[in-house]
């Protein structure tokens, strides 16, 4: 441990292990590559402090920012919040964090959070849940382990960057993430948060279209994005703890959104994995808010006459040489959008099947991943189509699914 006085460091600052001080830091308090600081007290940095940490912390006690605490990036750096007493962190100033630690296993929530925070490594959830009326910020490339009921964020949490994140969130001691694919957008800021109660007094259930059956009175959660960001996937998860059986038994599960414009619910449809237990869909440009699930009628018209070949192997042999659609000319106001497993957009077009405007396996120059031959695995699409009704009103369709791609 390097400590450089810049101003005044208190005697408990100096030492950091005093039982009975505070731990008050007005100057340069740097911790070296390697050295270990344990507070057992509770920490501060002033308004003149300046904290950074390139070993490696354990605060035992409360932690409150008003300075300066980063770290050098060539160094990183490790803190550990690990008290035996629930641990206020606080402050008016961000605070900066390679890696993390939270493990506390005292009376839950362990950790009441109502500073800034901003991670950079990884955010280790090994015991206790963190209550965030402040805000937690994971960067671009931050990444979280071991989130469970008895380990997760309780409160809004912001994630940077370009790529695919699932959310630590959670809410009355449980843990029930949604997640987000990869966007392109390396300036991208999107915030999602979870709440174990019935939505109905804010969003009437009654208030919603036909086709939706029955809505989670249970849980519901919220998902905004920055205003230059692109669209993403979304992913809700279930879970039998939480959500209701006449979710968890629906053939037919949907994520349904709030319209703020409409004032109802309507489906953004999905994509059902019984084996992970989560609904896949694509929220729309303006579309983010409230996401809940929903028991659905399927949507489609009595009528409807597409028929979908999930299948591709682009070999010039006649057979299945591109994502065929059948009928897909006779609704020339269409768009499709191909993800992969990632969520990474490598296809989009509009009037699809169109002057050989298909998809033959290859990523174009508009995806998010560049032009070439994908490689052979499962991909997901989205198609939307508007049809003319029998009573003679446009309907706007979304449909949804897997197609298998194989290449080599």
């Amino acid at each position: 441990m390097k400590v450089q006085p810049l101003i005044l460091l208190c005697l408990a600052a100096i030492s950091g292990y005093s039982q009975s001080l505070d731990m008050h830091n007005h100057g340069v308090l740097q911790v070296e590559p390697n050295g270990l600081l344990s507070v057992k007290s509770n920490f501060y940095n002033s308004e003149t402090g300046e904290y950074e940490n390139n070993g490696e912390v354990i605060f035992a006690g409360d932690f409150n920012n008003d300075g300066i605490t980063t770290f050098n990036p060539n160094h990183q750096g490790y803190t550990r919040f690990q008290g035996l007493s629930p641990q206020q962190i606080t402050g008016s100033f961000p605070a900066d964090f390679f890696d993390v630690l939270f493990q506390n296993n005292t009376t839950q929530p362990a950790f009441l959070l109502s500073g800034d925070i901003a991670i950079s490594g990884n955010a280790d959830f090994m015991a206790g849940i963190v209550y965030n009326t402040g805000n937690i910020l994971f960067l671009s490339g931050a990444t979280h382990t071991n989130t469970d009921h008895n380990s997760h964020i309780d409160g809004l949490v912001q994630k940077a960057g370009a790529e695919t994140f699932r959310y630590p969130i959670g809410n009355g001691g449980f843990y029930r993430f949604s997640e987000i694919s990869a966007n392109g957008n390396l300036n991208a800021l999107f915030s999602s948060q979870y709440h174990f109660e019935n939505s109905d007094p804010f969003y009437p259930h009654s208030q919603k279209e036909e086709t939706i059956q029955f809505i989670d009175n249970t849980e519901y959660w919220e998902l905004y994005k920055e205003e230059d960001s692109e669209d993403v996937l979304l992913i809700l998860s279930w879970d039998e703890a939480t959500t209701p059986s006449q979710i968890t038994n629906s053939s037919t599960i949907h994520i349904i959104r709030w319209d703020t414009n409409e004032n109802r619910w309507i489906s953004e449809g999905g994509v059902i994995d019984y084996e992970t237990k989560t609904v896949t869909t694509i929220a729309q440009v303006g579309g983010y808010g409230v996401f809940t699930l929903a028991a659905s009628d399927d949507d489609l018209p009595e009528d409807d006459d597409l028929i979908i070949y999930n299948g591709v192997s682009p070999n010039d042999d006649g057979d299945n040489d591109y994502f065929e659609i059948e009928n897909i000319q006779k609704y020339p106001e269409n768009r499709v959008v191909i993800f992969n497993r990632w969520g990474i957009k490598v296809f989009e077009t509009t009037n699809y099947d169109s002057r050989d405007n298909v998809f033959k396996g290859y990523s174009d120059a508009r995806a998010t991943l560049g032009s070439g031959l994908l490689p052979t695995g499962t991909y997901f699409y989205i198609l939307e189509y508007t049809k003319t009704t029998t009573d003679g009103n446009s309907k706007k369709i979304k449909r949804s699914g897997h197609l298998y791609l194989k290449t080599d």
